[in-house]
């Protein structure tokens, strides 16, 4: 049995490191504005997560455009330029199989902000402050 947690926890690590490669090599890519795209270009955009599929052939790259702005404009860009990324990456990032990336909006920053309106919504803080 520990044989195998190791073997998997081994793979976990794995997918971690590969996925932080991935992420900042795509990082890396936009900051030089490599790509030849003017709304890549006119934007700078912050790699913030990419995770990695068990068998490494999936990587899903979560960005967010500096200040939130023109997100879908951004997220179209970075879609209608997948095949370039995905080809530096695979030179860049040494794996049996050239990742596929799948370009998602970070909603985490958005999620974050709204559960610290809640919390000072003046109903929430009453029941909080009476604990």
């Amino acid at each position: 049995m520990a044989q195998h947690n190791e073997t998997s926890e081994g793979r976990s690590v794995r997918l971690l490191r590969v996925g932080e490669q991935v992420r900042h090599v795509l990082s890396e890519i936009l900051q030089r504005g490599d790509v030849h795209d003017d709304t890549l270009q006119s934007h700078l955009v912050s790699v913030t997560e990419v995770r990695m599929s068990p068998d490494l052939r999936h990587a899903t790259v979560f960005v967010k455009p500096l200040l939130g702005q023109d997100e879908d404009v951004v997220l179209k860009a970075l879609r209608t330029n997948t095949a370039y990324l995905q080809r530096e990456v695979a030179s860049r990032v040494r794996t049996k199989y050239a990742a596929k990336l799948k370009f998602l909006a970070d909603e985490s920053f958005d999620e974050g902000s709204k559960i610290a309106e809640l919390l000072r919504a003046p109903k929430v803080a009453q029941d909080i402050g009476e604990e």
